[in-house]
């Protein structure tokens, strides 16, 4: 008798809302979200300086939005507002006008993001196969995705993608037509590149496979969908196409092969020689998710198509619906426009971005579904037998207890999660130095750390590694030029060089660190590792004992100093005369 309820409960169909059995998945599902996004929200409050990484590119500027005196004229800033999406820009935005500190907000919206993520994906899969527990098993499996990389932790635009991409593909399934095109519309605003997904899914839907062969749909909502996502896309998008951006324009790929920023070590590490590596696992030009998905997840989800060859001895499939159909419309799709952006490189910007989100979702669904079939083969079979029912009853329920265990405790034995991102300031009393300094100064360094400076002090930089972006010539044209002046002017013997790069550039501070002149830091610092040209003839000065000029007055210019980096005064350096 319990075997047969746990059959039930496990394996048995409900669409009701009020059903006791979808009530109790669909909290446990959002219990494991909540729980996850408060151990996010545990990491992002553990001290007074903790960031995470992507935030302090897209999220630094915001700040503006309460103090718009800040980052005045600032080459970084202007940049990086003028990239990011107008519904992302706008929901900050609003959100500050209320009194929401932005880097406040970002470590708040991941527990948000995280419980509609998982409620849209609860409700995907029941459109797709009506069993609760499948439910919660894709739902728990795209969490436990999602935290192999910091995608919705980040609250960057990426992090919006999830919800509003399952809202889409839900309201779709639910051909639910004004609430489908909100959904698409914000995508749009929010994340561009997955609005074209969608169009791609719309426009798959208008064919079927019938007959042995390609038929035209015979639903008249499909077109009707198709039509009003292509409208509202194109509403959306067009003003992009069409515009034109002051820091373009967008690197091409001629341009960028000659770049060693754009290969292994580089800033926009993107071409590679393996073709494996390019094409399939590169951050950037790789089909498959970045962070790697659970092994058991990928097994899991390949399994599918196998077991659906064989619907009558899995009788669980028997429950799926038509909408199975839409997990190979969104691969399609997917694959669709990753292969237009490999031919069209960096015009429709990076080619995972049209595969590694989707690919997480496609494949939490797909395993959930083969999990649910699983388990369901496994009791009837265990009812089947003649001898030894209740044993082999018991090794059938231990069985899938060991599967749950597995599937729940298996991520936690990697290295890397779950994978937060965020990142501790351990220079607390220098990002309170330059805070006290006003506004408008300006800070030059190659060290790591000055890309701490915009999001803790609220400083602007001259250059920095962590915005060191090169797909905007605009902008990325500027940002090499001031890396290089910075670097020679770092690494010169004569002084009046050091002095004509400050005056240039108005620069108020230097930051140093203390071993910026020894042969370790020019293999170690990211900017020489891309650079190794450039690093070869600064060593070979070092080598030779040349007396260098920022060297020579480092002590004697000094503001500030913790820890390994000491702060220069550009006045003092200025005042300062040649000591040869």
């Amino acid at each position: 008798m319990l075997i047969a309820r746990a059959h039930r409960f496990l394996t048995a169909p409900s669409t009701k809302y009020r059903n006791p059995q979808l009530i109790f998945w669909f909290s446990l599902s959002l219990t494991f979200a909540a729980i996850y996004g408060l151990l996010a929200l545990r990491e992002a409050f553990s001290s007074e300086y903790v960031v995470q990484d992507d935030a302090r590119q897209h999220v630094f500027w915001m700040a503006r939005y309460l103090q718009p005196q800040l980052f005045p004229n600032n080459l970084i800033a202007n940049y990086f507002q003028s990239v990011a999406p107008l519904g992302y820009t706008s929901f900050y935005q609003l959100l500050a006008a209320v009194g929401m500190e932005p880097i406040i907000l970002s470590k708040l919206l991941p527990i948000a993001l995280g419980l509609v993520t998982t409620a849209y994906c609860f409700g995907v899969c029941l459109e797709i196969l009506p069993v609760p527990a499948a439910g919660f098993i894709a739902s728990m499996l795209l969490n436990q995705s999602l935290l192999m990389k910091p995608e919705l932790v980040s609250a960057t635009p990426r992090a919006f993608l999830y919800p509003l991409f399952l809202g889409f593909l839900y309201y779709l399934l639910q051909r639910k037509l004004f609430p489908c095109m909100l959904a698409i519309a914000l995508l749009g605003m929010f994340y561009p590149q997955c609005a074209l997904v969608g169009v791609g899914i719309l426009v798959l839907r208008l064919f079927q496979w019938q007959g042995g062969g390609l038929r035209f749909s015979q639903n008249r909502r499909n077109y009707l969908f198709c039509a009003a996502g292509v409208g509202v896309v194109l509403l959306i998008l067009l003003p992009y196409a069409l515009g034109s951006s002051e820091f373009g324009p967008v690197i091409s790929a001629t341009q960028a092969k000659a770049l060693p920023e754009f290969w292994r070590k580089g800033r926009g590490n993107f071409f590679n020689n393996d073709p494996w590596y390019f094409f399939m696992i590169g951050r950037r030009s790789g089909l498959l998710p970045q962070g790697h998905l659970p092994i058991t997840i990928l097994i899991a989800s390949f399994l599918l198509p196998i077991l659906l060859k064989f619907p009558s001895r899995f009788p669980v499939l028997r429950l799926l619906t038509d909408d199975i159909k839409l997990l190979p419309q969104i691969f399609l799709a997917s694959v669709g426009l990753f292969i237009a952006s490999h031919l069209l490189i960096f015009r429709l910007h990076l080619p995972s971005r049209y595969t590694g989100h989707s690919l997480r979702i496609i494949t939490a669904l797909a395993a959930a579904i083969v999990i649910i079939v699983l388990v369901d083969a496994a009791f009837r079979w265990s009812k089947r037998q003649t001898k030894y029912v209740l044993g082999r009853q018991l090794l059938v329920v231990g069985l899938t207890g060991l599967l749950g265990i597995v599937f729940a405790v298996y991520p936690h034995s990697l290295k890397k999660f779950p994978n937060y991102g965020y990142v501790v300031g351990g220079m607390p009393t220098l990002y309170k130095f330059f805070a006290k300094q006003p506004q408008d100064i300006l800070i030059a360094s190659l060290s790591p750390e000055v890309d701490n400076l915009p999001v803790f002090s609220q400083r602007s930089i001259l250059v920095g590694w962590e915005y060191a972006i090169p797909y905007h010539l605009g902008y990325y044209n500027q940002i090499k030029q001031r890396a290089t002046d910075l670097i020679k002017a770092q690494y010169t013997q004569e002084l009046t060089e050091l002095k004509s790069f400050i005056q240039m550039y108005g620069v108020d501070f230097i930051l140093l660190d203390r071993a910026a002149f020894s042969p370790e830091y020019l293999q170690q610092n990211p900017w020489f590792k891309q650079w190794r040209t450039i690093a070869n003839e600064i060593l070979s000065d070092l080598e030779q004992g040349n007396n260098l000029a920022l060297s020579s007055i480092q002590e004697s210019c000094s503001d500030f100093e913790v820890a390994s980096l000491i702060v220069l005064n550009t006045e003092c350096i200025l005042s300062s005369s040649d000591q040869k």
